[in-house]
């Protein structure tokens, strides 16, 4: 039996920043520091053209050894022209 060590906000942004290359990220740990429910915003040019079923399995084959601990992933998946409609003013 391996040791279930928590995944950090840290180790999802450096695995989501490597593979989706976004202009905006943000991971937020909801889990209260058991490293198992996480929020994402991803912007990447890479979701370009791309459904957001594919994108969301984009992000879930990025992370596939992090998800066999996360019990909850939470994202929005956007471009960079869906991003200047959501951000936050």
């Amino acid at each position: 039996d391996r040791e279930i060590m928590p995944y950090t906000e840290d180790d999802l942004r450096k695995k989501l920043t490597e593979a989706l290359k976004p202009v905006h990220l943000e991971v937020v740990d909801q889990s209260d520091g058991c490293g198992g429910k996480f929020d994402a915003v991803i912007v990447s040019d890479m979701f370009d053209g791309i459904k957001l079923v594919d994108r969301q399995r984009l992000v879930f084959d990025t992370l596939k050894e992090e998800m066999a601990d996360i019990h909850a992933l939470t994202m929005k998946t956007w471009t960079p022209a869906q991003w200047e409609t959501k951000k936050p003013a």
